[in-house]
């Protein structure tokens, strides 16, 4: 299957798994392919931003087996920040560092000249204009629900926070906001640190240890959720309810 989105990985060990490599490289974005052969592997992404994510991988380990990626010829694709800020943002429209950290959260590990490169990208490319709205208008819809008309959620202090972040719950699913993301953003953007979030992913101004920061919060939020899910699995199962309890998403964009 041809793509002009593709990438070469070359170093796999042969005990990864296709499954284990689609996993990894998923993390860059939607993937419709990936040929394999022992050690090596072609990757078919289905945007060219997701094959750009992917190529800053190179020399990243994956189970102690060092990566090669590279591109024979990827395309050059017209600016990032030239989309429609309505339009449903997918996990190749984050900033670089964001996608980075959530590797981190997940137990990946990447080198500072790894994250610098991310860093280096989204100073230079800027961020996705869809996702930065994505951001803005997360943060005034759900600071509108719980605090009035022209508030953000983000500019609040900490005697808000639990009061916002019930009202988190509420957003609603037709303003395009992705049911999986939502989860974690609404959270993140809701807590004493909300600022510092709300930045992270609209601002190029980071360093490496910003990108760290952000993994941690994302890996907390993975921690409080397995919580809560086998808390409510636990007292369902005592009462017998048939109520479905939903799962943590395995998907890349942040995981929650």
């Amino acid at each position: 299957m041809f793509s002009a989105a593709t990438v070469n990985v070359s170093g796999i060990d042969p005990s990864i798994t296709h499954e284990r490599l689609h996993d990894f490289f998923t993390f860059c974005g939607k993937i419709s392919s990936i040929d394999r052969r022992e050690k090596d592997a072609i990757i078919h992404f289905e945007k060219l931003s997701a094959a750009k994510t992917a190529i800053m991988l190179n020399g990243g380990t994956l189970d102690g087996s060092t990566l090669t990626v590279t591109s024979d010829n990827l395309p050059q694709e017209e600016s990032e920040n030239d989309v429609k800020g309505d339009q449903p943002i997918d996990q190749s429209d984050k900033p670089r560092a964001g996608i980075a950290a959530e590797y981190l959260a997940k137990g990946y590990q990447l080198s500072d000249n790894i994250l610098q490169r991310m860093i280096e990208f989204d100073q230079k490319q800027g961020i996705s204009t869809r996702f930065v709205n994505y951001i803005h208008n997360l943060d005034s819809s759900l600071g509108a629900r719980a605090l009035g008309p022209d508030q953000t959620i983000s500019s609040k202090v900490q005697a808000t926070m639990e009061s916002a972040t019930q009202q988190a719950k509420a957003v609603d699913e037709q303003k395009g906001f992705s049911k999986i993301a939502h989860d974690y953003y609404a959270r993140a953007i809701s807590s004493s640190f909300g600022q510092r979030v709300k930045a992270f992913y609209t601002s190029t101004s980071k360093q490496v240890h910003d990108i760290h920061e952000e993994a941690r919060r994302i890996a907390d939020q993975q921690k409080e959720n397995k919580v809560s899910v086998e808390t409510t699995s636990e007292t369902t199962a005592e009462t017998g309810s048939s109520t479905s309890i939903p799962q943590p998403t395995t998907q890349a964009a942040p995981v929650i």
